[in-house]
């Protein structure tokens, strides 16, 4: 896959935080070699964030966020602010920037906020040309400190440098897809209805990803609708090692599929490759506690115009209600935005999130834990309101002792 067209959720998120006016666009259009961000001295410039997307070696693709600052004032520069903290619940690595000498308390809770997601973050003082090096006994000894002028590109090479080694490991280790669930040399057979929500004359992204990871650890792989399904596996000499479907059909597939062929979904494959599957699992036994008029939300990932049978606005709200016969309130909201009233929902149900980085999805689960609130996804769902979720979670180790305990 083109570095440039690797897609955001594939990619480290680097957000550059800090007061208005210390030079953070001035150091990310450094950082990237162009002017990607507006530099003013007039406080407040940025106001909406700006995202650059490049490639960064060793580590490879990532996104540079640059951000509002954290004292704007007033009713719209409020407003800033918030969309500012709002990135953090994307951000992989966080770059606060201050100016030499210059240390307050805006600085002290912005690594509150960075402590609190679990961000690693590096400090930089920036414009040290018009200042001496500062006092740093107010950050942690363990904090990696780069002194900048992004004015006159001293510190920049450091700075790289400085994201580089602090990254945490784990981000250079690809997660698997499917990878781990297939032998070299084995067949998957991936199951990708056409119907109003597919892309005209493509595949949409979690299947065109699952492919390729499939590629990666050397398997092989025929992609059928379902209503050919049943054709394509009387004609293979040797049973598939495991077939993956979209949720929407999950019902009509499981029927097709022999039991002795591993079945999962796309969206729960995502649900642990993008989230956690374990807190999933848990979360959608909740469904049996639901009572009349209970909140529900529905998080979209991606945003798109809804069609008539839209599988979160319409599908899974249609099941949910035959399933309980409850008269339950959904709520949707898609793209970044997510509700800080969490507690008013009885559950949260999420989408495989295959635009979102992992970050974004586990701040997502952190935050409905924080809250007391269960959270599951759409394909575990669905196979729990279609009674076929022990055969769909089968393949994953890391569920059983869950399942186990709700029997």
């Amino acid at each position: 896959m083109s570095v440039l067209k690797t897609p955001k959720g594939f990619r480290i998120h680097i957000g550059i935080f800090g007061r208005r006016n210390v030079g953070k666009s001035s150091l990310l259009n450094a950082l990237v070699g162009q002017s990607i961000s507006i530099v003013s001295p007039t406080p407040g410039t940025t106001t909406d964030p700006v995202e650059k997307a490049m490639e960064l070696q060793p580590i490879g693709p990532v996104v540079f966020i640059d951000t509002a600052g954290v004292d704007d004032i007033g009713a719209l520069g409020g407003k800033r602010v918030e969309k500012t903290i709002k990135i953090l619940e994307r951000t992989d690595l966080a770059i606060l920037v201050t100016e030499a000498n210059i240390w307050t308390d805006f600085e002290r809770g912005l690594i509150q906020k960075f402590e609190e997601y679990e961000i690693p973050y590096l400090v930089v003082f920036n414009k040290i040309d018009k200042s001496a090096k500062p006092d740093q006994t107010d950050i942690n000894k363990n904090v990696r400190v780069v002194y900048t002028s992004a004015v006159s590109k001293v510190g920049i090479d450091e700075l790289r440098q400085a994201i580089i080694e602090t990254i945490p490991d784990e981000y250079f280790r690809s997660r698997p897809i499917i990878g781990d669930l297939i032998n070299p040399g084995d067949l998957v057979v991936l199951v990708a209805p056409i119907d109003k929500e597919a892309p005209k004359g493509r595949l949409i992204l979690p299947q065109v990803q699952t492919i390729r990871d499939i590629l990666d650890h050397n398997g092989y792989c025929i992609v059928v609708k379902e209503n050919e399904l049943k054709s394509a596996l009387e004609n293979l000499k040797t049973p598939p090692a495991i077939t993956v479907t979209d949720s929407q059909v999950f019902d009509i597939v499981n029927q097709m599929v022999p039991e002795h062929i591993p079945l999962t979904s796309f969206s729960i494959l995502y649900a642990r490759q993008k989230g956690d599957l374990r807190e999933f699992v848990k979360g959608v036994y909740s469904i049996k506690n639901l009572k009349d008029c209970d909140k529900v939300l529905i998080a979209e990932a991606c945003t798109h115009h809804p069609i008539a049978d839209d599988i979160g606005r319409v599908k899974i709200p249609n099941w949910l209600k035959q399933y309980t016969g409850l008269d339950l309130k959904i709520d949707v909201f898609s793209g970044h935005d997510f509700p800080e009233n969490l507690s008013e929902y009885k559950l949260v149900i999420h989408c495989g999130a295959c635009m979102f980085n992992r970050k974004e999805v586990l701040t997502r689960i952190y935050k409905c834990k924080k809250a007391g609130v269960p959270i599951t996804n759409y394909g575990v769902t669905i196979s729990f309101l279609h009674g076929i979720l022990n055969r769909a979670l089968k393949p994953f180790k890391e569920v059983r002792d869950i399942i186990q305990n709700q029997h």
